[in-house]
């Protein structure tokens, strides 16, 4: 047969038992991929929570990748935009630091951490929290 002709596009037939056992293989991974995507989706950060620290307006959360630290400041009650700031530093680095006028969360701010403790800070409002040095 040559390239082109029509019995050379005819298309593969897979076996109706191999439908029987990949969808259900597909979705049941569908949804465990899901379930960690939607915490990371409300948070803003990946890697996995190292630290959550709570205050009077809402809570500073810090999770922890193999070489990276990240951190984000969420209000308590969402919705009424008001000041809210995140601050991460690594030990013999610079801060950095996400402020602004938000509803909802502040961050999320990643430093380099690879082998360093890491300090956190965030606020909301004129509420604030700390964590000292973490993560050594």
């Amino acid at each position: 047969m040559r390239p082109g002709t029509a019995a050379a596009r005819r298309p593969v037939l897979v076996h109706p038992l191999v439908h029987l056992l990949v969808l259900p293989l597909i979705a049941g991974l569908a949804l465990l991929a899901g379930a960690p995507g939607a915490a990371q989706a409300a948070s803003g950060c990946s890697g996995r929570p190292a630290k959550t620290v709570g205050f009077a307006t809402g809570e500073l959360r810090v999770y922890k990748a193999r070489a990276y630290v990240c951190a984000v400041t969420v209000a308590k009650k969402p919705g009424k935009r008001r000041v809210m700031s995140v601050t991460v530093q690594p030990r013999g680095g610079r801060a950095v630091t996400d402020r602004g006028s938000y509803t909802t969360m502040a961050g999320p701010v990643t430093v380099n951490a690879l082998n360093r403790c890491v300090r956190a800070a965030g606020s909301i409002g004129k509420k604030s929290v700390s964590t000292g040095w973490i993560l050594c």
